[in-house]
Order: structure tokens, then sequence, then C-alpha cells
């Protein structure tokens, strides 16, 4: 039997989640009219769209597992992160790296968590 990688749980989860919210990006409302140029860009892009599903709700994921004083930390660098995705204006592949940069960063988070013995 395979183990069970942090990779296999978070894309599960994603899965989940970007078949119920197909037109609308999971971290903000793409109805909204005062989108910024990454938004937009996001919205538009069902590539890009699906990313976000799959980053936030593996963000969401990872912050529920985390101990309280630990989940600052990870917003801390969530709020860093969201900063570099909006410098990426409304460059697709500026945005796709900074996705893929921040699923790495995720993705190390749930692997070192701590496991109960």
């Amino acid at each position: 039997m395979r183990p069970v990688t942090a990779a296999m749980i978070l894309t599960i989860a994603a899965s989940f989640l970007t078949a119920t919210t197909a037109s609308l990006a999971a971290s903000f409302d793409c109805d909204r009219k005062d989108l910024a140029a990454d938004e937009r860009a996001i919205c538009d892009n069902r590539a890009l769209n699906d990313l976000d599903v799959k980053m936030a709700t593996s963000f969401e994921l990872i912050a529920g597992l985390l101990a309280m004083g630990n989940r600052g930390e990870l917003q801390d660098q969530q709020s860093a992160w969201l900063k570099k995705r909006q410098a990426c204006e409304g460059d697709t592949l500026c945005l796709r790296n900074a996705y893929d940069e921040r699923m790495k960063q995720l993705e190390n988070t749930y692997n070192n968590l701590g496991r109960p013995l």
C-alpha cells in the first residue's frame, strides 16, 4: 500500500472544491467590479483559477491542522505571498510561477507538521 503524501491529500481536497466552483476563484469574488490586475487574470484564465482554488483549499486545510500559535506565521507568509502575486499584475507566467512556489511552500509546511506518536 502506498503511503499518503501531502501532494495527494492537497490535490484530492482541491479537486472537490474545483468541481463545485468552476467559475469562481476560491480566495476572492470574480464578480467584484474593482478586481486588481492579478485577480482579473486569475478569473479570466481557467488554469490560474484552478491553481487559486487548489492553493486556497490547501492553505485552509493546513491552517486547520496547525496549532493556534503557529497559524499567525502561516497567515503572515500568505500575506507576503499575496503581495508577490499582486506584483505580477496580469502576467500569467508570473502568476503561474507564484502559485507553483506557494504550493511548494504549503506542501513543505504540511510535511513538517508534528505527527502524534
